[in-house]
């Protein structure tokens, strides 16, 4: 008898993030998981207890890699590294559009949204460094900041606007600007 091929967890995930990233996060299912490995449904239910057991680790994966996006964009040094990250969000959107409507345009109405991220807490130092802004006013200028960039990144992403580069480079420095002028004004 030939000997069990053996499909890792790491191996479902992998082929489930590629399933939403090809086909958006409907395609996510034990059946399409299961063809996509070669395997039966078996290996899927032996890794996960439930559906959304692996959701939750397809989104913990994606979200991992829009981290890195952002991290090789600030690498890259091209821009400062609040820019950085806000163009790095927007490039996920465009190119992974699946992934950040699974990460960012989902449902959550009932999720326990955490107030604060580590991510969210690196972007408001950076404001602060940027700007000398505090407490209240740091987070309300990454909020808005923030709220911004996503703007951009889901009209990218459902394909309502295919902006260039150096437009949505020219668009964060004056939201910033704009921004930081007021401040400096209050």
């Amino acid at each position: 008898m030939p000997p069990k091929i053996k499909v890792l967890k790491k191996d479902i995930i992998n082929a489930a993030v590629d399933l939403v990233r090809e086909n958006g996060e409907t395609a996510l299912n034990a059946r399409n998981i299961a063809s996509a490995l070669n395997c039966s449904t078996q290996p899927v239910f032996s890794n996960f207890a439930t559906m959304e057991e692996l959701r939750s680790a397809v989104i913990e994966a994606a979200d991992r890699l829009c981290n890195e996006y952002i991290q090789r964009e600030v690498e890259k040094a091209l821009y400062p590294p609040y820019k950085a990250s806000g163009m790095a969000y927007i490039r996920f959107a465009k190119e992974e559009k699946e992934l950040f409507r699974l990460l960012y345009m989902r449902d959550r109405s009932a999720e326990a949204i955490p107030e604060e991220t580590e991510l969210g807490s690196q972007m408001e130092n950076l404001v602060h460094d940027n700007t000398g802004l505090e407490g209240d006013d740091k987070k309300l200028f990454h909020l808005e900041m923030w709220s911004y960039v996503h703007g951009i990144a889901t009209m990218t992403a459902t394909g309502f606007c295919n902006l260039e580069w150096e437009l949505i480079s020219k668009m964060l420095t004056d939201a910033y600007q704009g921004m930081k002028k007021q401040y400096e004004m209050e």
